[in-house]
């Protein structure tokens, strides 16, 4: 009798709701990752600025460093280092997307890593992030960015508020 398993079999039904929330995490981030891509393609054909609004115009500039410019990385270890960096970001985002079960956290997760990876492209296809969306009021300027950024920030400020409103700091 000492021969038997006596460990517990896994259950024979598994829930499709993780493989689902995984899905659309990374569904997200590649898509995210893919539309930015495509809106710098088309960005960096702009000849001259685009005045959209009075506050919103679309001006190509390049981005060596990270948010807003800082941490610039003008040569060529600064711009692995960011790469490497990035990328260790972005497999962390992901995998915690990947681990939780929680939609909106996933999908959370997966805006942010999209964005990363999105800028990750850039800066080892061109040695710099592409940016071109231009907010202002008057001689007030945000820092030009792109659609990676967006999708990055909108995540982050997900996050707080999944955080805040559940009131946890795990998934």
């Amino acid at each position: 009798m000492s021969d038997l398993n006596l460990v517990p079999a896994a259950p024979a039904v598994r829930h499709s709701g993780g493989r689902s929330v995984r899905l659309a995490a990374v569904v997200l981030a590649i898509g995210v990752a893919g539309a930015d891509q495509l809106a710098k393609a088309w960005a960096r054909t702009l000849t001259a600025p685009i005045e959209i609004a009075p506050f919103l115009k679309l001006d190509l500039s390049f981005n060596r460093g990270v948010t807003f410019g800082l941490l610039s990385a003008d040569g060529e270890t600064g711009r692995w280092l960011l790469v490497a960096l990035t990328g260790a970001v972005a497999a962390a985002v992901l995998t915690a997307a990947w681990r939780t079960r929680r939609p909106a956290l996933a999908l959370a997760l997966g805006a942010v890593a999209g964005g990363a990876l999105g800028n990750i492209a850039d800066r080892i296809r061109q040695g710099a992030v592409t940016d071109f969306i231009d907010l202002h009021v008057g001689d007030w300027r945000w820092p030009t960015f792109n659609l990676a950024d967006t999708a990055i920030v909108c995540g982050v400020a997900a996050l707080l508020w999944i955080s805040v409103k559940t009131g946890e700091t795990r998934s």
